[in-house]
């Protein structure tokens, strides 16, 4: 089953004047920011994770770091770009920290089962965990949240090239388990 995660979004106003007020140290306005944005924190954590208890770890940590650090947000952006910026970094230190970093390129990763018909059929959400858990953070951070494989990259420790990579083999992969009319951009 599919749920639809909605996430209360501040308007420009409303966010410059919590953001100005979270920088004071002003502990409403921090929960205020928590509240509006932990729903597509978690969402994104869980997608890169592969636990619902890392996930919420992630989403404490991000917080943590936007209560000691939302003095040095510039404004350059929108607040949710910068809250998910640290908390798609947090969510691949979890993955170094836990040793799940798959520095293996796909290559390692389980093969599909023997005698597997051409013809299995599987929902996206179970292709995705087959794959390896940076294969699944590429495609999670590129075809969902819009990174650019540059931003990836560096986000990861590696080159622009190592997330274009990473990218076309797990769309590949990802067409021979959905089945001819998978549609993978």
């Amino acid at each position: 089953m599919t749920r639809v995660l909605t996430m209360d979004v501040l308007s420009p106003t409303e966010a410059d004047a919590v953001v100005a007020r979270a920088r004071l140290g002003d502990p409403v306005a921090l929960e205020a920011l928590y509240r509006t944005y932990s729903t597509g924190v978690y969402s994104l954590a869980r997608r890169i994770c592969r636990t619902t208890e890392d996930a919420e770890d992630v989403l404490q940590e991000t917080f943590f770091e936007v209560c000691r650090s939302i003095r040095t947000y510039r404004g350059d952006g929108s607040i949710w770009g910068w809250i998910r910026s640290v908390a798609s970094s947090k969510a691949l230190m979890r993955l170094r920290r836990n040793k799940y970093r798959a520095t293996d390129e796909l290559n390692d990763e389980l093969a599909p089962a023997r005698g597997a018909s051409t013809a299995l059929r599987m929902d996206l959400e179970a292709a995705l965990d087959r794959l390896s858990d940076t294969a699944r953070a590429v495609v999670w951070l590129h075809d969902v949240e819009g990174y650019t494989h540059e931003e990836i990259g560096t986000q990861m420790g590696r080159t622009a090239s190592f997330s274009k990579s990473q990218l076309a083999r797990a769309h590949q992969r990802l067409r021979g388990w959905l089945g001819d009319e998978a549609v993978v951009a």
